[in-house]
């Protein structure tokens, strides 16, 4: 693969691994969400990323769109107390925002690498 290609769906693969979109090997993320400055294995520098509020919007949209069936199919058929149900959707919410939220900010730091964006595409 040449320096100038940088195929879209591989990168965002690897970004959803949390792992370097450029060689896939190294951890993108130091911690739970810090993106680390440059990848330890290939050197590829990942400071440039802008994701900001980008990742948790979609983790909300996603979760939203997960529960909100669920949340209405347990209350219609089951008729749980609210309580209950407010507690198991509350517990389900969180446990998947954990899950998705470093995964979105990896594949979209990863989107930022293959499209050059915010000084990704830029040489030293």
């Amino acid at each position: 693969m040449s320096e100038s290609e940088r195929p879209l769906r591989p990168a965002i693969l690897r970004g959803w691994r949390r792992q370097c979109p450029k060689c896939g090997a190294g951890p993108m993320l130091q911690g739970y969400l810090k993106v680390r400055d440059n990848c330890p294995v290939c050197h590829e520098e990942l400071h440039h990323h802008r994701a900001d509020d980008g990742p948790a919007y979609f983790t909300i949209l996603i979760v939203g769109h997960l529960l909100a069936p669920v949340m209405l199919t347990a209350f219609t058929i089951y008729r749980p107390d609210p309580l209950v149900l407010g507690t198991c959707l509350a517990v389900g919410a969180v446990a998947v925002s954990l899950y998705l939220l470093p995964r979105l900010k990896g594949a979209l730091v990863a989107l930022q690498w293959a499209k050059r964006m915010h000084g990704f595409g830029e040489r030293a």
